[in-house]
């Protein structure tokens, strides 16, 4: 490995786009060669998948144009010679199927939160993390590094209230943390449904009617005030049936639908009891 050097043109494409490796140790900070081989994938890496069709178009600007923008990367702390990559392994994706055989690197001397810290900036300035693996990032740096939701705003340069509801977007059924995955459901879309019982089945039905996240906000809210009125309407049906029962002495039913109409059942065992009910009903 060794610092990059200005090639003459005599010596072709490789030399332009670093066909050569040369290994010598790496100073911080300092802009060098590193064979793709000799890179190692960042455990701390919170991007789970890459978009294939965008893969490609870097695939094929990197045959074009090379790598414009080394890779930061940190030694590994295991393996002599070999490097973790802290930034940039899309642009290692790619030059592997473009073919090269080695990168131009940037080499920092970074602890594992630091290296977890610059994964995480890098890719949400690129908008490149979706909001679970946005949300799962913050995670580690809260659990493994036990840093709080205000440390990690100032950190992201993100305000707190947005932390901390990134985060509760993980405490979503897994189906619809897949959706937000996929990206047929927003984080905006997502939110008004944390908590909600059914959750699924109203996600499903944002996806499949396309609501925006307002037109979200307000059905959640409907469907939470319309649940609360048939709630109170219950009590007051329950209420009034005992009231009928002491009256009576009798057992008595009573069922509401959610259209307001319903049934009153009232049992009598004997004659007596019939007549009892029959009086009341036809008493002037």
């Amino acid at each position: 490995m060794s610092p990059i050097r200005k090639k003459g043109l005599g010596r072709g494409l490789s030399a332009l786009f670093g066909d050569e490796t040369q290994k010598t140790p790496a100073k911080d900070g300092e802009i060098n060669r590193v064979a793709l081989s000799d890179l190692i994938r960042n455990p701390y890496q919170p991007r789970e998948a890459f978009n294939e069709a965008k893969l490609e178009e870097l695939t094929n600007s990197i045959k074009k144009n090379g790598i414009i923008q080394p890779i930061a990367v940190r030694p590994h702390k295991s393996e002599a010679g070999k490097y973790e990559i802290v930034a940039g392994e899309r642009r290692w994706l790619a030059a592997q199927k473009a073919g090269l055989h080695n990168i131009p690197v940037t080499v920092l001397n970074l602890s594992d939160v630091e290296s977890l810290e610059v994964a995480i900036v890098e890719n949400i300035q690129r908008d490149d993390l979706n909001p679970v693996e946005e949300a799962r990032g913050y995670k580690r740096l809260s659990e493994e590094f036990d840093y709080d939701h205000e440390h990690i705003s100032k950190l992201m340069s993100k305000s707190r209230s947005h932390v901390s509801n990134t985060l509760r977007l993980l405490s979503l059924p897994e189906d619809v943390i897949s959706m937000l995955e996929e990206g047929t459901l927003t984080s905006g879309q997502a939110r008004p449904l944390i908590g909600l019982i059914n959750s699924s089945e109203i996600a499903e039905e944002i996806v499949s009617k396309n609501y925006s996240a307002r037109k979200v906000e307000y059905l959640v809210k409907s469907k939470k005030e319309n649940k609360f009125k048939y709630k109170t309407r219950d009590a007051d049906v329950l209420k009034a049936q005992e009231r009928i029962e002491k009256i009576l002495g009798l057992k008595v039913n009573i069922v509401n639908k959610k259209n307001n109409s319903g049934k009153i059942t009232i049992e009598y065992k004997n004659l007596e009891q019939f007549e009892l009910i029959s009086d009341l009903l036809t008493k002037n």
